[in-house]
C-alpha cells in the first residue's frame, strides 16, 4: 500500500534516478531526493520501501509513526528511517506547513551508520542547516546526471549528511562542553559569518587568551588558524560537489573577497582553488 494526500506548494520537486552495478556496490548511494514544501494537510503512508529515508526539516514541523511509535521532526532536526517497515509521515497536527529536504539512501555505509543510530528507534537530532545544505545542493545537483563523477559526488555527499548526524548526536549527548568544543560548534555554526577569536571566547564563556592556550594544549592550533581551516575545508567540499562561481564559493565560507580566499586557499594547500575544483574532472 501506498498513499499520499498531495497537500504540497507547486514549488516542491522530486529526483529519481537508477543506479549502475558499479553505483550498487557503492557504501553510500541515493536513489531518490528532493524538497517537499508540504501544507498543512499533508500526509504519506507505505507498507514499505527497501532503503533508508533521510529528512531534514527546515521550517514548521512534522511527524513520522513507524512501529506504533509518534516522534515529531522540528525545524532544524535531521532523522534517519529505515522505511523497510510500515509507516506513515506528514506535517504535524500542531502545524501549518512541514518544508523538508528528503533523500532515499542506500548502501553499506548507510546500513552500518543505521546501527550506531540506534535504528529501527526513530531519533530526531538537532544539527545546523549550515552544516547540511551544501550535502543536499550536491544530491540535488548531480543525482539524475549520469557518468562516474557525479555517483562519486552523491556518495560523498550521502556520507557527509550521515557523519553530520552521527556527530551532531555525539555532542548532544556530552554531558558537559569544554570551551575549545562550544568554540568548535560556534565555528561549525557560524563560519560563513563575519566571525572573530572574540566572538568564540564569548561563545566560550572564557578569555582569548586562555581559549587560545586551550587550543593550543588540546587542538596543537590557535582558534583563528582552526577557522580559517574549517572554511578552507568547505571550500574544498563545495569546489568538488558543486558548479558555484569561486567568488561565491568564497563568500559562502567567510570570506569578504574572491582574491583573499584565492590567497589563503593557495597558502594552506600549495594550490589555488581552480586547480583544485579540476582535480575532480581528471
Amino acid at each position: 500500500m501506498y498513499k499520499i494526500v498531495g497537500d504540497i506548494e507547486p514549488r516542491s520537486f522530486w529526483l529519481v534516478t537508477t543506479p549502475s552495478a558499479s553505483q550498487r556496490t557503492m557504501p553510500y548511494l541515493c536513489t531518490e531526493a528532493g524538497t517537499l514544501y508540504g501544507k498543512q494537510k499533508f500526509l504519506t503512508e507505505r507498507d514499505g520501501k527497501d532503503s533508508y529515508l533521510l529528512f531534514y526539516t527546515f521550517g514548521g514541523t512534522g511527524f513520522v509513526r513507524q512501529n506504533n511509535h509518534t516522534i515529531t521532526v522540528r525545524h532544524g532536526q535531521m532523522l534517519l528511517m529505515d522505511c523497510r517497515t510500515p509507516q506513515a509521515y506528514g506535517t504535524a497536527s500542531s502545524a501549518d506547513h512541514w518544508y523538508h529536504h528528503w533523500a532515499h539512501v542506500e548502501g553499506a555505509g548507510v546500513e552500518a551508520t543505521a546501527k550506531r543510530l540506534g535504528l529501527p528507534v526513530l531519533t530526531p537530532i538537532s544539527v545546523s542547516r549550515s552544516r547540511i545544505q551544501p550535502h543536499f545542493d550536491a544530491i540535488i545537483e548531480r543525482l539524475e546526471a549520469e557518468g562516474v563523477e557525479n555517483g562519486e559526488i552523491v556518495g560523498l555527499a550521502v556520507h557527509n549528511l550521515l557523519s553530520g548526524l552521527l556527530i551532531a548526536r555525539a555532542r548532544a549527548n556530552s554531558p558537559t562542553d569544554s570551551p575549545v568544543v562550544l568554540a568548535q560548534n560556534y565555528v561549525a555554526d557560524h563560519f560563513a559569518e563575519a566571525i572573530s577569536v572574540e566572538d568564540l571566547a564569548r561563545a566560550s564563556a572564557v578569555s582569548t587568551s586562555y581559549l587560545t592556550k586551550l587550543f593550543r594544549q588540546q587542538l596543537g592550533t590557535s582558534p583563528h588558524d582552526f577557522l580559517l581551516r574549517y572554511r578552507i575545508t568547505r571550500a574544498k567540499q563545495l569546489l568538488m560537489e558543486t558548479n558555484l562561481p569561486i567568488g561565491e564559493i568564497a563568500r559562502k565560507v567567510g570570506f569578504t573577497s574572491e582574491s583573499n580566499f584565492s590567497y589563503r586557499f593557495s597558502q594552506i594547500c600549495s594550490t589555488t582553488p581552480r586547480a583544485y575544483r579540476s582535480l575532480r574532472e581528471r
